[in-house]
């Protein structure tokens, strides 16, 4: 059964005209290692902690600035955006297609919130939380090219020709503000697009960009705003000790003007200052230390990596399920080709090897996680290949080759193929991005030991979700397994509002 909304009543939650306040004993297991007779072994005690949540029940007017506005993925989720506002329809060639958000966590998917007479009852994600409505946000940003989002949208061939008529009149004037470019960090062929630029040195470069968010935020009169990119793939950062390993090195050497300090880690330190939420949707290291610990400093969100759209998500979901079955992969060959800007832009070795970083290390906690199967330190042959080709457009193809041993020496392969439109399922997965980041900074939360409320920690793993390369605090697990990531979002957010975590056990019926 599926219901429109809901209400949650408990002796442990309250509600305020401002506020939500939840009560919540989070269950965990406390390890104590202990010798006994000269050998050690591991003790594994309950323990029980509770938590009291407090959430913000205020929604802003929310603005989204999108560092490469101009791209693929900026216009086709501001289109997209405003053909669902707008209740476009328009014509295929097999049916008249309404607009929807298919492909978002937070408002196409649903939530179990509990069992009647032996049926299970799910509502909108959306309902558990009071979230920004997408339709309400207002879009701007950056972009190397000066073209309008119409043209923009245009130049992509992403969207049917009939929505695309149907939306112009509402997109001819957007145009970007112009953007960071340092052709240093992207391939050479992305020379010609540009021709909308910010000159001058890192720090005027850097202090442009807080001019715009601070002139974006007055002329719209937003109450919130996050940054997020969606930009060219940059080539990797080399990380140097003096240069951009702490956050004095790191702004020491944006007044020295170093040439090591990417477009995107510059948005990132812009938005730090200005405390507005920053997630990078590239895969390169636009997070460097430096640049971590200042957020840190500031308590202002930082996230990414990487939008987790097509083939790393198939492949978060099956090694999952093949390293919890006892089945051992062996060998995992990625075969991609496309034929987008993006494709264009990862044609050069040094970006593309940001993409291979970001895809490559997405089993290696569900590898550790069964010492049976692997050695310490084994690692099945993990292989990536993206090639350009201009023809498939933003139709990419994914092809994947999973090798396995299984029982008594046998072998088993599993070879999949994957068709999807690149920027028809990043969209929606920016929308995601932005409006969690932002619900994110409106919950606190305290253990009964301490004093006082305090938000979620800067670093914001509860976006691993969506990111194929999942930023963490220092010290803190990479949790890559799909159903895991989704678990903790539902679960934090069921916290906020008094529910029980999902546990699957339904021990009611047993």
């Amino acid at each position: 059964m599926f219901i429109d909304s809901f209400k949650v009543e408990s002796q442990n939650v309250k509600y305020t005209e401002n506020e939500i306040h939840s009560m919540y004993d989070y269950q965990t297991t406390e390890l104590v290692h202990e010798s006994k007779n000269g050998a050690f072994q591991w003790t594994v005690k309950p323990k029980t902690v509770k938590y009291e949540f407090k959430t913000d029940t205020h929604l802003p007017k929310l603005g989204v600035m999108l560092v490469g506005w101009g791209g693929n993925n900026g216009s086709t989720l501001t289109a997209g955006v405003i053909a669902n506002r707008e209740g476009i329809s328009w014509a295929t060639k097999e049916k008249v297609q309404q607009a929807n958000y298919f492909g978002s966590l937070t408002q196409a998917s649903s939530i179990r919130v509990g069992s009647f007479n032996g049926e299970e009852i799910y509502a909108p994600f959306k309902s558990l939380l009071p979230m920004v409505n997408p339709e309400e946000i207002v879009f701007g940003g950056w972009d190397i090219s000066d073209m309008n989002l119409a043209d923009a949208m245009g130049r992509a061939k992403v969207l049917d020709i009939d929505l695309q008529k149907q939306l112009r009149p509402f997109m001819e004037d957007l145009v970007p503000l112009p953007g960071i470019f340092d052709p240093d960090f992207i391939a050479a062929n992305q020379g010609s697009r540009a021709n909308h630029v910010i000159k001058g040195t890192k720090k005027q470069q850097l202090e442009q960009v807080i001019k715009d968010i601070r002139e974006f935020k007055e002329k719209s009169k937003v109450e919130k705003v996050v940054v997020l990119w969606t930009a060219n793939t940059e080539r990797y950062s080399d990380v140097v000790v003096g240069l951009n390993d702490t956050t004095e090195n790191l702004m020491s050497s944006l007044e020295k003007d170093e040439a090591e300090i990417s477009p995107s880690t510059l948005y990132a330190i812009a938005c730090v200052l200005e405390n507005v939420p920053f997630i990078n949707g590239s895969p390169q290291n636009t997070f460097v230390p430096g640049l971590i610990e200042l957020a840190i400093e500031r308590n202002c969100l930082i996230g990414g990596d990487d939008f987790k759209s097509g083939q790393t998500k198939m492949k978060s979901v099956l090694v999952d399920f093949l390293v919890g079955a006892g089945i051992k992969p062996t060998s995992i060959v990625s075969y991609n080709h496309l034929g987008n800007n993006d494709g264009m832009n990862l044609s050069a070795p040094q970006t593309f090897r940001s993409k291979e970083i970001s895809k490559s290390n997405v089993v290696d906690d569900m590898v550790a996680s069964n010492g049976i199967l692997y050695e310490p330190g084994e690692h099945p042959d993990h292989v990536v290949v993206i090639k350009y080709v201009p023809y498939v457009g933003d139709s990419k193809r994914a092809m994947d080759e999973y090798t396995s041993e299984i029982f008594m020496g046998g072998t088993n392969t599993i070879v999949m193929h994957n068709t999807c439109e690149d920027s028809l399922l990043a969209a929606p997965i920016i929308l995601d991005l932005v409006l969690l980041a932002e619900l994110t900074t409106r919950i606190q939360f305290k253990s009964e030991n301490e004093g006082k409320f305090h938000s979620f920690h800067p670093v914001a793993t509860l976006l691993s979700y969506l990111s194929k390369a999942p930023l963490v605090p220092p010290g803190t697990p990479v949790v890559n397994a799909l159903s895991k990531q989704r678990a903790m979002l539902e679960n934090v957010l069921r916290a906020c509002v008094g529910l029980a975590p999902e546990n699957n056990m339904i021990l009611e019926y047993k």
